[in-house]
């Protein structure tokens, strides 16, 4: 007798399940339309106000995104030297002081290979004078011909003058959401004593987040998921950054190259900045190679041997070693590179990749803009029903789950 009053309960509760699973794609009321529409206009309007601050307010934005960005890649350190008994302001300020010193001396030694490069550079313009003087020649009789005839063809028609805007050069580009040079001087001033601030406050700073937004979503975890991919970032890109730049390295130092060290490593580097990456690459080696060799035969073993190493990163070293620890896709990276790199130049390209894995974090803190976290994800989740039918739907549902003879307080 009680297993067939058992069976009858189980069943009454699948058939209530299949009634709610039955009630949940119902169409949604005009009133529920219209608040979903507001939503993603009010969405759309506040991702456009964003924009339009982060492109007018860029050097405030890089400013902090930079020594947050430092904060949270050499705040294991400081935890490493407060282990050692000494206090956390001290740590803070040593390793900041040691980040400002190494960038001190390779400025130093970057600004002597220009002073050097500056004075061989009449021996480079001679040789690539003499080397595109035929190419321009042919270039130029081509122009006058078609100029000639297009004069005869066209000799009674005045044609109108026509006064082209000019476009904004690569110098513009390079310095967009920087500034002028004191600009650029500001921020790098601000960024070591924002830095210095926010790894000395580093635990107040967690304890606020978690009390602003701990009733709400996991800030604990958030903070957690965020260190951990922007360390991993920067692991990865060191992994393939030394990877390539070894390969270059003995590739030039092979075939005869002078400062085969300096150029291999720096080419090497060169190669993971996105789209860039490889012209830099290459117009390194080619250039002093330039003032060595004569024949084609290191041009071209240099050339071979950097798209062979771009290819290989892009295909099999980015995406094992920094896709999968950023956990975003190659086409959000992509659209998230051009984005940046419009929004602040090459400071954007530099950022885009860390910037674009932290939306994605943002977008994993609530379960509705699990849609937004699908499309940059490197393997996108399950939609939960809920999610696809509303909020609404769900509250409708909720009185056909109850059990029989049973009611939620």
């Amino acid at each position: 007798m009680s297993d067939e009053v058992t069976n009858k309960s189980v069943a009454a509760e699948q058939s209530q399940v299949g009634m709610a699973e039955t009630a949940l794609p119902f169409s949604m009321p005009p009133s529920d339309k219209m608040l979903s529409r507001i939503t993603i206009l009010l969405f759309i309007l506040v991702a456009g106000l964003l924009t339009v601050f982060g492109y007018y307010a860029s050097s405030i934005c890089i400013t902090v995104i930079l020594a947050g960005f430092l904060a949270i890649l050499f705040g294991p350190l400081v935890v490493i030297l407060e282990k050692l008994h000494l206090p956390r302001s001290v740590a803070a300020a040593g390793i900041v002081l040691a980040g400002m010193s190494l960038v001190g001396l390779l400025g130093y030694v970057l600004y002597g290979k220009a002073m050097s490069f500056t004075e061989e550079l009449p021996v480079y313009a001679s040789k690539v004078q003499q080397t595109v003087e035929p190419i321009s020649k042919k270039i130029q009789n081509l122009q006058q011909s078609a100029g000639n005839l297009a004069n005869d063809v066209h000799a009674t028609k005045k044609v109108p003058e026509v006064r082209l805007q000019e476009s904004p050069t690569w110098p513009d580009y390079l310095v967009r959401g920087v500034g002028s040079v004191w600009g650029a001087l500001i921020i790098a001033g601000v960024v070591p004593f924002l830095t210095f601030f926010m790894l000395c406050t580093k635990d107040q700073m967690a304890i606020r987040t978690n009390g602003l937004f701990g009733s709400r979503i996991d800030a604990a975890r958030f903070i957690t998921n965020l260190n951990q991919m922007i360390h991993g970032f920067v692991a990865g890109n060191l992994i393939v950054g030394s990877v390539m730049a070894l390969a270059t390295t003995l590739v030039l130092w092979r075939i005869g190259v002078r400062g085969a060290v300096p150029l291999g490593i720096a080419s090497g580097l060169l190669n993971l900045l996105p789209f860039l990456g490889l012209i830099a690459a290459l117009a390194l080696p080619l250039g002093a190679a330039l003032l060595q060799f004569s024949t084609p035969g290191p041009y071209i073993v240099i050339t071979l041997t950097i798209v062979f190493l771009h290819v290989v990163s892009a295909n099999l070293l980015i995406p094992k070693f920094i896709a999968n620890r950023v956990n975003i896709g190659p086409v959000a990276a992509t659209v998230g590179i051009l984005f940046w790199g419009w929004l602040w130049g090459v400071t954007g390209l530099l950022l885009a990749v860390p910037l674009t894995a932290f939306i994605k974090l943002v977008a994993d803190l609530h379960p509705s803009l699990c849609h937004l976290s699908n499309m940059l994800a490197l393997t996108p989740r399950p939609t939960p029903r809920w999610v696809r039918y509303g909020e609404t739907a769900l509250e409708r549902a909720i009185p056909h789950l109850r059990p029989v003879g049973k009611k939620f307080p």
